[in-house]
């Protein structure tokens, strides 16, 4: 796996083994990360949660991210994150917090301009997660939360204030892309769909 754009392109990052992590793919961070160009106004704060090798916020990084705050409860995938935040002269814009993801929701107190969610596509639970970010203080007026997810798996139109823009099916991933009820967005028009 390799950063695609930015000042660390090229970069080989490491993604751990013997878990039940499932790095997005060139095409799916690709999509992704098209999609956030043509809709983020600020890119200052982002946050990754279920980090995994930390590909997603180091491409958030790499493309001109002021901080990045990476969240992942598995020991193996935090060491991992930091060496990849090391070998692409990342490290002094990140933090690193190896808890849940609900720990970390209950305890961060700063609002993100992008959160990015990317969950093991077997987390069937993963809308009381959702709408306990939409209730947090990490979520302001201009957020984006952008979730990766199954096509298998449906996710619902809104969680509590936080309301669907749209939804885009990238190979076997899906990518959704929630912002608060009322709020201004740049592409607010864009109608929910998939693509195949």
């Amino acid at each position: 796996m390799r950063v695609i754009a930015g000042s660390a392109k090229g970069h080989h990052l490491k993604v751990p083994t013997g878990t039940r992590v499932r790095p997005a793919t060139d095409l799916v961070r690709g999509a992704i990360f098209s999609i956030l160009e043509g809709m983020a106004v600020n890119w200052s704060r982002v946050l990754d949660l279920y980090s995994g090798s930390g590909a997603l916020g180091i491409e958030a990084l790499s493309r001109g991210a002021g901080w990045v705050d990476f969240v992942d409860r598995e020991t193996r995938c935090c060491a991992i994150i930091k060496q990849n935040l090391a070998k692409t002269n990342l490290e002094d814009r990140s933090h690193v917090y190896c808890c849940s993801v609900s720990k970390a929701i209950s305890f961060l107190d700063k609002e993100y301009d992008i959160i990015l969610m990317d969950p093991p596509y077997s987390n069937a639970a993963i809308g009381g997660i959702i709408t306990q970010l939409a209730d947090s203080r990490l979520v302001g007026a201009s957020t984006i939360v952008l979730v990766t997810h199954s096509p298998h798996l449906t996710l619902e139109p809104a969680y509590s204030a936080l309301k669907m823009l749209r939804e885009r099916r990238h190979g076997d991933s899906c990518i959704a892309i929630y912002q608060k009820e009322g709020e201004l967005c740049p592409s607010p028009s864009i109608p929910v769909a998939l693509t195949p």
